[in-house]
């Protein structure tokens, strides 16, 4: 009677925040890659490797790969693995700009430079940080609670949060169900050829830059983004732009990936000093969606900033 093969024991315990990288054993030849790393690393749920395989976190031989990928021996199997969350959240009390509030949900104009959830490296002067200490019993994950999307740290503008559990549920659902027009302001260097369009490309993990999102052949994730030049500022245009799904920087990544990245980025394009900008120029000016209990439409604007807005003035006096 022919014996299975044996299974290499497990490597160790995975540190968190770091690119852990194995070979995959003859034992484990030919098999799908989900249970390639579930076999060396038992102490990772399925559904965690799974996250982060959809997220691109897992390649082989530095290309992101998918759950069915079936390694071959020796193949180099590498796991970007995110920090560990904080061990508190506490209350803070940070001005906030409300745009919406009732008893079920919470609309914030964020501004740039704040991160909306604590993480390694930013325990403090967080958005929920702030909404701790002016609403109490958030529902939802104790480092995220009430978030239903995010915003980068130095985008500007618009986010919902929801104030209940049934709140919570209903705005994630509909965030997942693409039910919430989500629209931004964004500078970008040149003159986008067409004015305007539609961006579609999978974004994942770059495999060559780990700290970065790029559109990936393989391994990535839907994503679509349309875009409306809404003014031409001599080297730069201003755009409306509309996201269909919401992937990591997805709307950074699109428009660096057709050659126009946004003013100011200084990961997917570079920084604009002499324009007076000290960050991406990117604000999410409109949110609309339908509450989840009245049923009434909610359409909520915010003009940018004032940082933003002095660009544009710096821009059109020069044309």
């Amino acid at each position: 009677m022919k014996r299975a093969p044996k299974r290499p024991p497990p490597p160790g315990p995975l540190p968190p925040g770091r690119a852990v990288t194995f070979d995959v054993p003859l034992q484990l030849a030919g098999e799908r890659l989900d249970r390639v790393v579930t076999a060396l690393h038992p102490e990772l749920s399925r559904a965690a490797i799974s996250t982060l395989i959809a997220d691109g976190r897992v390649s082989v031989n530095g290309r992101p790969c998918k759950a069915a990928t079936r390694p071959v021996a020796g193949a180099r199997v590498t796991l970007d693995l995110p920090p560990t969350e904080p061990l508190t959240t506490e209350a803070e009390a940070i001005p906030l700009e409300v745009i919406f509030e009732d008893d079920a949900l919470v609309v914030i104009d964020k501004p740039a430079g704040m991160v909306v959830h604590p993480a390694p490296g930013n325990l403090h002067g967080t958005l929920v940080n702030a909404l701790l200490a002016r609403y109490a019993d958030l529902p939802g994950e104790p480092f995220r609670p009430g978030i239903v999307h995010r915003l980068d740290k130095d985008t500007s503008g618009l986010i919902v949060v929801a104030r209940t559990a049934p709140a919570l549920a209903a705005l994630a659902s509909a965030f997942k169900q693409r039910d919430v027009y989500k629209e931004y302001l964004a500078l970008v260097v040149g003159h986008p050829n067409p004015a305007s369009g539609a961006i579609s490309g999978d974004i994942g993990r770059d495999p060559r830059r780990r700290q970065r999102m790029a559109v990936v052949a393989v391994g990535g994730r839907e994503a679509h983004t349309t875009y409306e030049t809404v003014e031409v500022l001599g080297g730069y245009a201003l755009l409306r732009v509309v996201l269909g799904t919401g992937r990591t920087h997805q709307i950074r990544v699109h428009l660096g990936a057709m050659g126009y990245p946004i003013a100011g980025d200084p990961v997917y394009g570079r920084p604009a000093p002499a324009l007076g900008l000290h960050r991406q120029f990117l604000h999410a000016a409109r949110l609309r969606f339908r509450h989840p209990f009245t049923g009434e439409e909610l359409d909520l604007r915010a003009d940018p900033p004032s940082d933003l807005q002095s660009v544009l003035e710096t821009l059109r006096q020069r044309r």
